[in-house]
């Protein structure tokens, strides 16, 4: 018998999250982690990928949130009434299901984790292309499918040019424990979390039998 592996889906909100989730494949090679993104960037189709994954029957679906686009209505109250939909995990035993669905919010976008490889920052960005500017400074990026297969995996093409994903962990763990202090609501993200998550993930793979 195998080891049991626990099945982890990442439902991002498009490419960007897709190819770099795909990435970290290496890093937690004991974990299946399936990335995917609806066709298109709204709560709806977000709710159907959930559903469809847990109907699947993965053990957690981990739901990656731009929060620039949400901090306006209607996105704002569904993005809030489908957190609260999912703020227990759905368990039916008859079916065999049980699933943990949990939502990591980034502000402005997961581009502020990829900053986080190489730096810290806690500038206000009104929109993304500061962020991607500031995010150029330290190693080249495009927002591009091309591009993203160019680098032939964005973790390691940032870890190749100076970057840490440990250093992005405690950055954006620092971004939290600010947010949380001076109650900021920009420039935060929750991807460190995330990532201890899938850490501990793999901890308890490794340690079953």
């Amino acid at each position: 018998m195998g080891k049991l592996r626990q099945t982890a889906l990442i439902l991002g909100e498009g490419p960007t999250e897709f190819f770099y989730f795909k990435s970290l494949c290496d890093v937690f090679k004991r974990l299946t982690i399936k990335p995917d993104y609806p066709k298109h960037t709204n709560i709806k189709e977000l709710e159907a990928k959930i559903a469809e994954g847990v109907a699947m029957g993965y053990s957690h679906i981990f739901c990656i949130i731009d929060m620039d686009t949400k901090d306006k209505e209607p996105e704002r109250s569904q993005y809030q009434k489908l957190k609260a939909k999912y703020a227990k995990p759905i368990d039916k035993p008859k079916k065999g299901i049980y699933c943990e669905v949990e939502f990591f919010e980034t502000h402005r976008c997961t581009e502020l984790f990829f900053l986080y490889y190489f730096r810290y920052t806690s500038r206000p960005y009104d929109e993304q292309e500061p962020l991607l500017k500031d995010l150029n400074q330290c190693v080249e990026y495009r927002k591009t499918i091309e591009f993203f297969i160019k680098t032939k995996g964005l973790h390691g093409y940032f870890e190749r040019n100076g970057g840490s994903l440990e250093k992005a962990m405690d950055n954006a763990n620092r971004s939290m424990d600010e947010k949380e202090a001076s109650g900021r609501d920009y420039t935060y993200s929750e991807l460190g979390k995330l990532m201890m998550e899938l850490k501990e993930l793999e901890w308890q793979v490794n340690n079953s039998t």
